[in-house]
């Protein structure tokens, strides 16, 4: 009996010992999957950090002011981009930043020429742009005008500046080049002992942009025998609508004829015909200058291109707003639609505003529109169009001349 007894405790106490040592392995299991999280969790906030490091860099560079520490800045920022994975990468988020800053291919920088050598002569033409970050954009809608300027004016050195501060450090940080602002380019014209200067500007009209770059030029007129800054594209701004001159006729019968020739057609009146209707999309301004737009849509109506509307990503004038645009052309009854930018250079705004994937860029917002049949774009700018690069060099030749 004693026997039994001994055998049942034994065996109770066997089944205490799994029980406290299954236990004990859960106990064990437990904190090993804390422990896993936990790693998982340090992991992710490190990723974390040092994307937003990244993107406070991008943020600092991302400025309309040169200052004297931007170099480094820009260096340090792509260097901080270079360490990152690819996954850290993805995480990179910031009130300008994102993995596009640096991760987007927009062609090869090389193709480009900054304009920037020295010893150059007594003869300088600055061509003085907005500016893009696309590389591609940058070497053929830009690029193009300055060796159109060139070739005919073999007797003059043409060199480049942009107004943008935003893209000269965007393209420095992430390829390593240097285009001069337009404080540095009259720095260095008079650096290289330059006597008479002559500035065209690439932009589309007489608006702030326009304004800005010549009261620094003009800040330097005692610097120089002589000063002269050229006409913009579309020439002096008028005083109403219906103002249109010689520049505003030209460009709008060149845009014309490369967008019809891309899409297709003979003539506007086939085009017409088709039920389709172009958009020019400019960029918009709060300017005066706005009324420039207006006098685009007054020049296409009196070239008779009753297809043609003009657009602006600002909407500014209101009518060109894209919600007024679509609902003019769905008034008109077009169905097919095609849209390009009015602009000189097919850079951000043509890329994201006009043909981005976003759905509030304008072809994701005339498709769910959904009045028409087929919406498509021309992602091309004016500067590679050489009728309109036909224009700067006129308006280069009349103030040298």
């Amino acid at each position: 009996m004693k026997k039994k007894k001994l055998r049942i405790v034994v065996s109770l106490l066997c089944v205490g010992a799994m029980v406290m040592s299954l236990s004990a392995c859960g106990s064990k299991n437990t904190q090993d999957t804390g422990s896993t999280a936990a790693g998982s969790t340090t992991e992710t906030d490190a990723d974390q950090a040092a994307a937003d490091k990244v993107a406070a860099l991008i943020d600092d560079i991302y400025v309309q002011q040169r200052t004297d520490d931007t170099d480094a800045q820009c260096e340090k920022a792509k260097k901080a981009w270079d360490a990152l994975t690819d996954k850290q990468k993805e995480l990179v988020e910031g009130e300008n930043a994102d993995p596009d800053y640096f991760g987007r291919d927009t062609g090869d920088a090389s193709a480009d020429d900054p304009l920037n050598q020295d010893n150059i002569g007594e003869n300088e033409i600055l061509v003085v742009s907005f500016g893009t970050s696309f590389n591609d954009s940058r070497a053929t809608d830009i690029g193009e005008i300055e060796s159109a300027i060139q070739a005919a004016n073999p007797d003059w050195a043409v060199r480049r500046a942009f107004t943008a501060q935003i893209i000269i450090n965007h393209v420095q940080s992430r390829d390593g080049e240097k285009i001069d602002n337009v404080t540095q380019a009259m720095d260095r014209a008079v650096d290289n002992g330059v006597k008479n200067l002559v500035v065209q500007p690439t932009h589309l009209m007489h608006g702030a942009e326009y304004d800005e770059f010549s009261e620094t030029v003009l800040g330097y007129e005692d610097k120089f025998d002589s000063v002269k800054i050229a006409e913009p594209l579309l020439g002096e701004v008028g005083t109403d609508a219906t103002a249109i001159n010689v520049d505003k006729e030209a460009t709008a019968k060149a845009l014309a004829a490369e967008t019809l020739k891309k899409a297709g057609f003979d003539s506007m009146e086939a085009a017409d015909a088709d039920g389709t209707a172009f958009v020019f999309m400019g960029h918009g301004t709060s300017h005066t200058a706005k009324i420039t737009y207006s006098q685009m849509q007054t020049q296409m109506e009196t070239l008779g291109y009753k297809n043609v509307f003009i657009g602006t990503v600002e909407g500014e004038p209101e009518d060109t707003a894209c919600e007024a645009v679509i609902e003019k052309l769905a008034a008109a009854g077009y169905k097919k639609v095609i849209i390009r930018p009015l602009m000189v250079v097919a850079g951000d705004h043509a890329n994201n505003d006009m043909a981005g994937e976003d759905a509030d860029s304008w072809l994701s917002q005339f498709k769910a529109s959904g009045n028409f049949d087929s919406v498509d774009t021309q992602i091309e700018g004016l500067g590679r169009i050489p009728a309109i690069q036909d224009i700067y060099v006129a308006h280069t030749a009349a103030v040298i001349q």
